[in-house]
């Protein structure tokens, strides 16, 4: 068996354009081998490889008319917004023009065509649609809980973190688009400081379920602690707080000894804390705080 030629080490696996190939000298049989696969027409990357959407983009990019921008699912991904499993595809790749230009076609490609002109943003050297854009964009393809985290997101974790007035004028200006119904629903249960998909979820359970709605990452006003403590989920009325703690806490020692040593110093002064763990079941969360709650006073219809 012949070996088959090596490509010209200036040609990336993660993605490298046929014209830059041929103009390497690699033949049209080399480019057709089964070392190769064609994500896209006039791209080739590795076969079997473990591209993602970083490097996907990046050699959609190499082709891509200066006009066309990653939007929809796609900048979600590379803006960092925390998308339903489901929603977590690497192709088709979404990409934007702005009308009158036509949309994309082609290989691996789910072309839209927008109106207006959405403010653009360059993510590691990629042009994307902007995360409010993107967010109102998402309405029709995930779950309404799902569209309140990535709300959630952009004010609670984005640098600088959006307002809710910010979302607000987006939705209006959405009035008579695909998904305007869940879109406004979730623009109505956004919050601020909101800093994972686990602390909305559990927020929602709550409120859901008839108990009094917290307030979400603020400070405790604690007296004798010695650095300032804030709480995921907190009811400073009834001085009752819920914590969301995630696998890190328990896999990084140093970490687990600072929320053990943290929160001793809030039940130290007399607040109730419920702590909440990925396998915690619903129904224990909730018989807990309602509890931990009527203890301080809080009665259904306060």
């Amino acid at each position: 068996m012949r070996k088959r030629t090596e490509l010209p080490r200036t040609l990336s696996l993660d993605g490298f354009t046929v014209a830059d190939a041929r103009r390497e000298g690699v033949t049209a049989k080399r480019l057709h081998a089964t070392d190769l696969e064609a994500p896209f027409h006039g791209v080739r990357v590795a076969a079997g490889g473990s591209a993602g959407v970083s490097e996907l983009t990046r050699a959609y990019s190499s082709i891509m008319p200066t006009a066309h921008f990653f939007s929809h699912v796609t900048a979600a991904l590379l803006l960092g917004m925390p998308l339903p499993r489901h929603a977590r595809r690497d192709l088709p790749l979404h990409v934007s023009v702005i009308a009158p230009e036509r949309a994309p076609q082609g290989n691996g490609i789910a072309g839209h065509t927008v109106t207006g002109r959405p403010e653009l943003w360059r993510v590691r050297g990629l042009t994307v649609q902007n995360p409010v854009s993107t967010w109102c964009e998402l309405a029709p393809l995930v779950g309404l809980d799902d569209l309140i985290a990535l709300g959630d997101h952009l004010l609670g974790v984005m640098d600088p973190p959006y307002t809710r007035d910010d979302l607000a004028r987006a939705v209006e200006a959405r009035a008579g688009h695909r998904g305007i119904r869940r879109l406004r629903a979730a623009a109505e249960w956004v919050r601020p400081r909101v800093e994972s998909r686990q602390e909305t979820r559990l927020r929602l359970l709550i409120v859901r379920a008839g108990l009094p709605e917290p307030e979400t990452n603020v400070y405790l006003p604690l007296r004798h602690q010695r650095r300032r403590v804030r709480g995921d989920l907190v009811y400073l009325r009834y001085r009752t707080l819920v914590e969301y703690d995630g696998g890190q806490h328990r896999t990084d020692d140093a970490q687990f000894a600072r929320d053990v040593d943290r929160l001793d110093g809030v039940m130290a002064e007399d607040w109730r804390v419920i702590r909440v763990l990925k396998e915690t079941p619903d129904a224990e969360v909730l018989a807990r705080l309602e509890q931990a709650l009527r203890s301080r006073g809080w009665r259904p219809g306060d």
